[in-house]
């Protein structure tokens, strides 16, 4: 097939809105045919100023003919369901993070993909940063040396304002602070870096809020080829996210000047062995968008998608870990 990628877009709330929103610069790539939303009156203006059909009902954007993929935008414990789902009815699947909540739902939902012949998204978009892009690309070049040690914080407080019943902020579907919000986009970096993790400690605290799942959670990875990431999330300051590699040829420090809802780029200080520490701003980008053409690409066979099923799988490995390590306190093996 040719021309763009005829998706339905499954859940529409914060970050269902953004998408649909970033994908009018994608017309060549995307088009939004049909959006799933449960509490449809919240959306139903949005949908039909944008001329996309509405539906309360999942069923029926996987009986359209006409959608060729979904992007699930919906609550982490439904994945799996609804990655079954999709597969059962032939359609692509792009999902937002987490895969899954544990590594065995990770495995079946991309063994599930590639047993039919499905291309399968994930929303981290991280990896679509112009900067993040570039330290990737050079340290797969070498040109970082041997990596040494991740540091890594994504926090923001924009949770706090949420009503205390969304799922969001429910201990059993997100668990361990900002983990599964902001702190697994820097499992995945981790895990793109430095490959398989080992073990890892996990301490989540609530230090300043009521939020159920705690609101500061820290991880201290070991990784099995060597190397250790630390990654740390609140949910209870003002926004930061900072991504720090080190290598023995050199270190790359990237700070985002905004959340990746309106981006407004990125302020990036880096060092290499025997020259000066150097500062340089990049302007903002969209790699929410950027992201979806990706996969909208790999879906008609122009590009392959860049986050392999061992990447899938490992991230939620040690996503795992991390949850078991933050109920017991002690470090926990990764299976």
């Amino acid at each position: 097939m040719s021309g763009p990628v005829k998706i339905a877009l499954v859940g529409m709330g914060w970050w269902g809105q953004k998408m649909l929103a970033v994908l009018q610069a994608a017309p060549d790539d995307i088009h939004v045919v049909r959006a799933v939303e449960p509490n449809m009156a919240s959306v139903e203006k949005l949908c039909v100023d944008r001329g996309v059909a509405l539906s309360a009902d999942y069923a029926d954007a996987l009986s359209d003919p006409e959608v060729e993929a979904v992007v699930l935008a919906t609550p982490h414990s439904l994945h799996g369901e609804q990655i079954e789902a999709a597969v059962t009815a032939g359609k692509h699947i792009f999902c937002e993070k987490p895969l899954a909540l544990t590594k065995a739902g990770a495995e079946k939902a991309v063994a599930l993909c590639r047993d039919a012949g499905l291309v399968l998204g994930m929303g981290h978009e991280r990896r679509w940063e112009p900067p993040v892009a570039e330290l990737l690309a050079r340290a797969d070049s070498g040109e970082l040396g041997r990596i040494h040690q991740i540091e890594a914080n994504f926090s923001h407080d924009k949770f706090l304002a949420l009503d205390r019943d969304n799922w969001r902020l429910k201990a059993d579907q997100a668990p361990a602070g900002g983990m599964t919000a902001t702190g697994i986009h820097l499992l995945d970096l981790s895990v793109r870096l430095l490959g398989t993790a080992e073990s890892v400690l996990c301490i989540c605290e609530n230090l300043s809020s009521d939020l159920p799942q705690g609101d500061t959670v820290a991880a201290y990875v070991k990784f099995k080829g060597g190397g250790t990431s630390y990654v740390s999330a609140s949910l209870a300051n003002p926004f930061i996210s900072r991504f720090t590699v080190f290598g023995h040829k050199g270190w790359i420090d990237i700070r985002d000047r905004a959340h990746v809802e309106a981006p407004d780029g990125w302020i990036v200080t880096e060092a290499m062995a025997g020259g000066p520490i150097t500062t340089c701003e990049i302007g903002p980008a969209e790699p929410v968008k950027d992201n979806l053409v990706a996969f909208a690409r790999a879906v008609r066979g122009s590009e392959t998608y860049p986050i392999t099923a061992d990447h899938l799988v490992n991230n939620i490995a040690l996503l795992e870990a991390v949850f078991k390590s933050a109920l017991s306190g002690q470090i926990e093996k990764v299976v």
